[in-house]
């Protein structure tokens, strides 16, 4: 019924293949709207287990799940919603040569992650294998959410925008605490940025960072540009120029 998004659009999903590294609060949301969209190959990847304290947010698990692989736990609530599609769950904490081969298979990946470790390994596998990645982050009351369109030849990636630094910080939501209706929505729009990255409709977030105050409720948004010194992207390009 959208003008938008017609038949084909639809058929361009049920091809697509869609990673999602993490399956926590972000991931949840995410997932569930992938699945229920009809992407066709979603292949979500967590190597932890379901915990009583991740339910007030991570909404694809179930009381029932208690102890489980989060992997297997969120691929069977997905069955539930789509059975029509194949699911394949990793129980794994992925390295940077797993993430560089799985990014190859996929056709967009989501960065549904809590580490700034993995996001710069998945950022690094995303840039070798020219994969668009959908990144989002949640904690306490602020969130975030970007496009990094690795395909394009002036798009920046995640280093651009946050320079791999042994000072940063990790803040996780298991120990800062989080809004839970935050990640909700932070990982909801990195769905909505995924199908239509796949269908091949609309605008994206690529180059535009947007900012979510959840307290508030006021969304803030940040442009930004490649970096052409980035040690991650900025080499591949040169090389290839």
């Amino acid at each position: 019924m959208l003008n938008e998004f017609g038949e084909e659009a639809q058929e361009r999903l049920l091809r697509a293949h869609a990673l999602v590294i993490g399956a926590g609060g972000l991931g949840s949301a995410a997932l569930m709207y992938l699945a229920a969209s009809g992407v066709g190959h979603i292949t979500l990847c967590d190597g932890d287990r379901v915990d009583l304290t991740n339910l007030q947010r991570q909404i694809v698990h179930r009381l029932e799940s208690l102890g489980q692989p989060k992997a297997q736990s969120a691929a069977a609530t997905l069955a539930t919603l789509n059975p029509e599609i194949a699911i394949e769950p990793l129980e794994e904490r992925a390295g940077p040569e797993r993430l560089a081969a799985l990014a190859r298979g996929a056709d967009v990946i989501l960065d549904c992650s809590d580490n700034f470790a993995t996001r710069h390994a998945l950022n690094r596998a995303c840039v070798a294998a020219r994969r668009p990645l959908v990144s989002g982050a949640g904690i306490r009351f602020d969130g975030q959410v970007t496009v990094f369109d690795l395909r394009l030849p002036d798009s920046p990636c995640y280093h651009c925008l946050f320079a791999e630094s042994a000072e940063a910080s990790e803040e996780r939501c298991a120990v800062m605490g989080v809004f839970a209706p935050l990640v909700g929505i932070i990982g909801t729009l990195q769905a909505a940025e995924a199908i239509k990255l796949l269908s091949g409709i609309g605008e994206t977030l690529s180059g535009r960072l947007l900012l979510f105050d959840a307290l508030a409720s006021r969304w803030h948004e940040v442009r930004f540009a490649r970096d052409p010194h980035c040690v991650v992207c900025g080499e591949r390009r040169a090389a290839a120029a």
